[in-house]
């Protein structure tokens, strides 16, 4: 027993501070930016090697609910008027604001009022994964290790629709999972709160048009907040929940 004492002191506190005290690695892919100044618009590239279609131009556009981070668009423009940055927040409540046209990005504003004194205390959340390939419930895990422990912010997942508040969905909706999706959220109380996260939930991803999904969330249920990223970062997840709540303004 002592030497378990022991061991506890000495590994001491591991939960990380929110917001992070430090910065992300350099080599981190976060929240891009666009510098539409730079772009000569008749280059085509960066359009081309998007595996997404995340890219337009006139003038250059970046569709961060359809990115993938994949860095093939800043390898590929010569005149780098494509970045990406170590920034972790970018979650918003509106498809139009994933639409980057420039350095800033338009974050989640706190949900209704009312809607938010029920919740701010605690939220309770369940999972549906609509044909996700497990990259986003690996970072969804995360959230609840001794690390990032969300539960400190009165945040749960749970195990059935019945004891939840909202949803989290994964994945593009797939044909075999809309039917469970719906009836999941049908089974929520009111009021509920909808939580797409990842780009597959988001816009469908890179099975965007498939004949066996649907383009994500949006196609099934209605959607209150919209985290972008493949997967997204723990702490991506646990901002834009926080915003949607009013815990950051």
């Amino acid at each position: 027993m002592l030497k378990i004492l022991k061991t506890r002191i000495k590994i001491g506190n591991q939960t990380l501070p929110f917001p992070p005290e430090r910065k992300m690695p350099e080599r981190f892919r976060g929240v891009p930016e666009i510098l539409p100044e730079k772009c000569t618009h008749h280059c085509e590239i960066c359009e081309k090697v998007c595996p997404t279609k995340a890219i337009s131009l006139n003038p250059l556009t970046l569709n961060l609910g359809k990115c993938v981070f994949c860095n093939e668009c800043v390898v590929a423009c010569p005149k780098e008027a494509i970045k990406f940055t170590n920034g972790l927040w970018m979650s918003v409540r509106e498809k139009d604001d994933l639409l980057l046209r420039g350095k800033k990005i338009n974050l989640a504003k706190t949900i209704h009022k009312k809607i938010r004194k029920l919740f701010e205390r605690s939220l309770k959340l369940r999972v549906v994964t609509a044909g996700s390939c497990s990259g986003c419930e690996v970072e969804l895990n995360a959230i609840n290790n001794i690390q990032f422990d969300i539960s400190r912010f009165g945040i749960q997942i749970v195990a059935s629709p019945r004891h939840a508040d909202g949803l989290i969905i994964t994945g593009p909706v797939t044909d075999n999972m809309k039917l469970a999706l719906e009836k999941t959220y049908k089974a929520l109380s009111k009021p509920k709160i909808v939580i797409a996260l990842g780009a597959c939930a988001v816009s469908g991803g890179p099975f965007e048009g498939s004949p066996c999904a649907h383009n994500g969330a949006t196609s099934t249920v209605p959607v209150d907040l919209f985290i972008p990223g493949c997967p997204p970062h723990p702490l991506t997840i646990i901002d834009g929940i926080l915003r949607l709540l009013g815990k950051i303004s």
